[in-house]
């Protein structure tokens, strides 16, 4: 769902990115609350979301999808630091990789990393409130990413609209019906990811586990090799049909308005390797140890060494309440 330049007008890329910048400001002053103990787990979710969407796979009619994470990120850190972890993430795909517009950065920021992540995140906490211990939490939060999916098809088709590259009649259900399938896959991917994460580390999905903080580091070194080898052995496999939106705007005729801009690591190759996997597998590795050390450094920033206020049970074990 990355918006490419020269897609969206300019009253909506400004609007956009107003809306953006105040959502992730926000999410910069609440996750000041974050304990310190999740700190490094701000790292760890960035590097898995960001390889985990370079894994594109096949839904229907030839066109695939990805994870987005940001739920994922919501129920194991919280809202704000989701926002903060997917924002790292979009600005080093843009920047880094070409992935999605600089122009429509905040665009982007908003879509997936604002209603995604805060409005799937309500949704799993309204479901969890009914739906108790491990497998209603998983089933929560696997609807809930589904629904944070589609609730940001919704605010994408909004946007293309509102710029007029198509009529609301046309963009809400050619945007909404094929992420609702997409959708199906980031459920799935998320009660997955939740299931090992609670096997592991329970504590960070259900706070009434007693939580032992000694094994905090290997569990995020071995969660780093996890996100590595995904982005190293199995990204050069992702499936290479269009995903949603772009299958969205070639149907609307507008793929030729797309805008590219010069990065280092363009379309997730190193430059000068012959290999199309071998470049592929070495841009993922790049880009999740670089999305990983700015968002740790981040998370550093932004929570004071002695935390003043613990997580909420409610929120999860590590995340702030909204």
């Amino acid at each position: 769902m990355h918006i490419p330049d020269a897609i969206l007008d300019g009253k909506t890329l400004v609007s956009a990115t107003v809306l953006a910048t105040a959502g992730v400001g926000a999410a910069a002053w609440q996750a000041r609350r974050l304990p310190r103990s999740g700190v490094p787990l701000m790292g760890l979710s960035a590097a898995f979301v960001f390889a985990a969407q370079m894994l594109n796979f096949p839904v229907a009619g030839g066109t695939s999808g990805h994870l987005i994470g940001g739920v994922l990120a919501a129920v194991l850190l919280g809202p704000a630091a989701a926002v903060l972890v997917l924002t790292m993430v979009l600005i080093v795909q843009c920047l880094l990789f070409a992935d999605g517009g600089v122009l429509a950065l905040g665009a982007n920021i908003l879509n997936m990393g604002v209603v995604d992540a805060v409005g799937g995140y309500f949704i799993y906490r309204a479901i969890a409130a009914v739906l108790k211990g491990e497998r209603g939490r998983v089933a929560a939060a696997a609807f809930a990413a589904w629904a944070g999916a589609v609730l940001a098809s919704i605010v994408c088709a909004g946007e293309l609209a509102t710029s007029g590259i198509t009529t609301a009649r046309i963009a809400f259900p050619a945007m909404v019906g094929v992420h609702m399938l997409i959708g199906i896959g980031e459920g799935l991917i998320t009660a997955l990811v939740l299931v090992a994460v609670w096997a592991a580390r329970p504590e960070l999905v259900e706070p009434r586990f007693a939580a032992e903080t000694s094994s905090k580091r290997s569990f995020v070194a071995y969660g780093l090799l996890i996100a590595a080898a995904l982005a190293v052995f199995v990204s050069p496999f992702a499936c290479p049909w269009p995903d949603g939106l772009e299958r969205v705007t070639r149907d609307l005729g507008v793929g030729g308005r797309v805008g590219t801009h010069s990065s280092p690591l363009p379309d997730y190759h190193v430059p000068g390797i012959g290999n199309i996997g071998l470049a592929t597998a070495l841009a993922g590795l790049i880009g999740t140890l670089i999305v990983f050390a700015l968002s740790l450094a981040l998370a550093r920033a932004l929570v004071p060494r002695e935390s003043p206020i613990e997580a909420a049970p409610e929120a999860g074990a590590g995340a702030a309440t909204p």
